[in-house]
């Protein structure tokens, strides 16, 4: 992973005034000539240690105002390098303020910081000495004014919206927990290995799947290319047949009358032109407009990889791969669901974070899942708690506390079995649930926050779940009725993580392959893991996006991801 280009906080506080030109080097961002707001307002002091420093800063305008009768003007200033902006104020003289002022302006400014009045609630501000730089923004179109925006209304600007304080804290805050991913399993010795997004297996079974083809395309352009140059009609076939028998005969001719090496071997020439041209006669004859079918179906032998392909639901399977040679693996990528929800909690397009260790079983499967919250949590609470405070201001009064809970707190562990039971006490006690209640449900989003609000009031882990209701590689218990599956629940979300120890066993695998209608061959190469070397393994799956919910208490998953694709929606 990179590295933060800006210094720790704690070594910015250490910085002394001494030499003008060292101190501006070391609060500068490492490859660029200007020194990141963090740097200076993120200090323990707030910035007043570096008055009469003179740097060059570099921002957005959140606001700006002009004052004392447009002799000068107050500027919020915002690089995205932290929640908190810098006051730059800048006199007439120095710019012109007109330009400068309007929401979303970008603005580079060398300056001097000084010192505020008492009275005022920054710590540190910026005089203006020179203005390097305006990029100008006309405040009637600007999409983004100053009043305050639903998170609806961004979407239909998704490329702006990173520019507003919540969308960015989520970025910042999304980059947090992908760096403490990969932070905590390089720790605990895992590789990180990048699956294909294209795929030709179905991890989940569900047939909600995109398709990746090139049959459309190619239709598209044969229907074209034919009305432009239509095929060869069956009389244009059949006298360029004429021609090749024709000058098969001349040739034999030319032979038996002992003609010359040299014309011999000029009509052979034209016998095999006149060949080839029957050969691509015949070929475009065959052409249709239209998807290639054959015996009824479509004809995927002349799709672009031969065969069926979609994208990604998951990299499980073929992480796998990997996990039975290398032992701890992960994968961390994007994947894809073709389900026509329009639910707050449902992303076309999401990320997943997939670690198999080699080795393990349920039990270390769960140890794994539970220490890997744990840590990103407290990740978190160390390393973003400005913006964690912004969510909790803006949005969720409690997540700060949820984070700790969390990370402080031994999650609860429960079978299926005695979930259920809990929640038909519950019922039989008044609790009423949308979804009803009974062994051999999945259980539903109501039912698994009861779990981890109400009841246990912590995360839990309810384990060992019907065959019937999990994928066909979940490893059978002896009870033949369940699986040894997992789910993390937590306040907020529910289900955070889904996972389970594999199965192993060849023959019980090869079973389950058939008992779910899924056809074999597609899933040899899976099987011959279990044919050739077969070992204990167990794994998960985080939802990346759910975690972000989770962290940030903000309600809607298309608000935590960058650019949400989902259905009707796929902007940039």
């Amino acid at each position: 992973m990179a590295e933060h280009s800006a210094p720790p906080i704690d070594q910015l506080s250490a910085v002394t005034l001494n030499d003008d030109a060292s101190t501006y080097k070391s609060l500068k961002a490492e490859f660029s000539d200007r020194v990141p707001i963090r740097t200076i307002v993120c200090r323990p002091d707030g910035g007043s240690g570096l008055a009469g420093q003179k740097v060059r800063v570099g921002g957005w305008v959140k606001t700006g105002r002009k004052a004392d009768k447009d002799a000068f003007a107050f500027l919020e200033l915002n690089d995205g390098s932290c929640p908190q902006n810098l006051q730059v104020i800048i006199e007439a003289a120095v710019a012109d303020l007109g330009q400068i002022v309007p929401t979303g302006t970008c603005v580079v400014v060398d300056g001097v910081f000084k010192l505020p009045p008492p009275d005022k609630h920054q710590k540190i501000e910026l005089r203006a000495e020179a203005v390097v730089h305006v990029g100008l923004v006309d405040p009637a179109r600007y999409p983004l004014p100053k009043t305050k925006l639903t998170l609806e209304f961004l979407r239909d600007v998704v490329h702006l919206r990173p520019r507003t304080n919540t969308i960015s804290a989520v970025a910042r805050i999304r980059n947090a927990l992908a760096y403490a991913t990969h932070t905590f399993f390089n720790k605990h010795g895992f590789l990180y290995i990048h699956t294909p997004i294209v795929t030709t297996s179905d991890c989940e079974g569900a047939g909600e799947m995109f398709q990746v083809t090139t049959l459309l395309s190619e239709a598209e352009r044969l229907e074209k290319e034919l009305i432009k140059n239509p095929p060869p009609s069956e009389a244009e076939v059949d006298e360029a047949r004429k021609i090749v028998k024709e000058k098969g005969e001349a040739v034999s001719n030319l032979k038996a009358s002992k003609a010359s090496k040299q014309e011999i071997g000029a009509s052979v020439l034209e016998l095999k032109q006149a060949k080839e041209n029957v050969a691509r006669l015949e070929e475009r004859a065959k052409l249709k407009p239209g998807i290639p079918e054959k015996d009824g179906k479509v004809d995927y032998g002349r799709d672009f990889f031969a065969r069926q392909a979609f994208l990604t639901v998951s990299g499980q399977l073929q992480v796998e791969t990997y996990a039975c040679a290398l032992s701890s693996v992960y994968t961390f990528g994007p994947t894809f669901r073709a389900e026509n929800s329009h639910t707050s909690r449902h992303l076309a397009e999401f990320w997943m974070v997939e670690p198999e260790i080699a080795f393990a079983d349920l039990q270390d499967d769960m140890n794994c899942a539970e220490a890997y919250v744990r840590f990103l949590c407290q990740w978190l609470l160390d390393n973003c708690l400005d913006d964690m405070k912004f969510m909790a201001d803006k949005y969720d009064r409690t997540c700060i506390d949820r984070l700790k809970l969390v990370s402080s707190t031994p999650f609860v562990r429960t079978s299926y079995t005695e979930a259920i039971e809990i929640l038909e006490e519950a019922i039989k006690k008044g609790k009423e649930f949308e979804n009803k209640v009974e062994w051999g449900i999945d259980l539903a989003s109501e039912h698994e926050r009861y779990l981890t609000e109400v009841v246990f009031k912590k995360p839990v882990i309810v384990y060992n779940y019907p065959k019937g209701i999990k994928a066909f590689y979940m490893r059978l218990n002896d009870d033949s009725k369940t699986v040894a599956a997992m789910d993390v629940l937590v306040p907020k979300v529910g289900e955070l993580i889904g996972g389970s120890q594999r199965e192993e066993r060849f023959e019980v695998i090869r079973d389950r392959i058939k008992e779910v209608g899924l056809p074999l061959e597609p899933y040899e190469w899976y099987l011959d893991l279990r044919r050739y070397g077969t070992v204990k393994h167990s794994g998960f799956g985080l939802g990346f996006e759910r975690m972000l919910l989770f962290a940030t208490g903000i309600d809607n998953i298309r608000d935590v991801i960058p650019f949400p694709r989902y259905p009707g929606r796929a902007d940039l």
